[in-house]
């Protein structure tokens, strides 16, 4: 199998090397220091199998392994971590194979003999089982002419749904993704509000209510050029928003 490691720390890494290269068999793809990193490389190599490290910088463990669930054909995951014992129950009722550091010869093995492609729906399972504050993603995962884009939520301004397509409008551009508006307004309760059956706005974005000629209402994002139109079911909510924040 093709592999590829994921950990910030160069020993954990080194480590990981020196016991595939004991077990024998498969052949080690690449190695990245952070979530970012393992997403570039297994878009560009494709590997098999992914050993990824919970705790990272950035793009954290669980993060990575939700984007490369996205993928096509996603690569098995195998997470290292060294969480307590609460987190690891949710690991295993849920068939998402973990290794507790420091990390064994034969649970690798173990490890590497069962892994299996990851589905989105034991992911989410195990991410709704961590302590609150790690679900939502920093970023958004989308390709743009056959290349990978990863967009900080932070600069993103807006969602719009059309059809089976969500339209990410952000800082530098606009891309489409295949996601749900309805699981974008979940994940990221607080930060965006919906002004429009088929709209999210970033509610940092906002600079203002705009009354269109013909009596329609439109909002100001700061950074781009789109103005959302507000439906009248969500215009009370969104006046009431600006009132709170003067």
């Amino acid at each position: 199998m093709k592999i590829l490691l994921a950990d910030d720390e160069a020993p954990a890494r080194e480590r990981l090397s020196s016991l595939l290269t004991e077990i024998g068999g498969n052949e080690i793809v690449g190695a990245a220091a952070n979530g970012r990193e393992a997403l570039e490389l297994a878009d560009r190599l494709r590997p098999d199998v992914v050993l990824l490290d919970i705790r990272m910088p950035g793009i954290d463990g669980l993060e990575a392994a939700t984007h490369l669930a996205g993928y096509e054909q996603p690569p098995a995951v195998i997470f290292t971590t060294a969480y307590g014992d609460y987190a690891l129950n949710a690991f295993e009722a849920h068939a998402v194979d973990y290794l507790l550091k420091p990390i064994r010869r034969q649970r690798l093995e173990e490890a590497l003999d069962k892994a299996r492609r990851l589905n989105r729906d034991r992911l989410d399972a195990v991410r709704q089982a961590l302590p609150p504050g790690k679900a939502a993603r920093t970023h958004i995962c989308a390709r743009a002419r056959g290349q990978m884009m990863l967009i900080p939520v932070d600069e993103i301004a807006c969602f719009r749904a059309d059809h089976k397509y969500v339209t990410v409008f952000h800082l530098h551009g606009e891309v489409l993704i295949e996601e749900s508006l309805k699981d974008l307004d979940e994940e990221f309760a607080g930060r965006f509000l919906r002004i429009h059956r088929n709209t999210l706005i970033a509610i940092s974005f906002l600079t203002g209510l705009i009354k269109t000629p013909d009596g329609a209402y439109v909002v100001g994002l700061r950074g781009i050029e789109e103005r959302p139109e507000v439906s009248r079911r969500h215009l009370f909510a969104l006046k009431e928003l600006l009132k709170r924040y003067g």
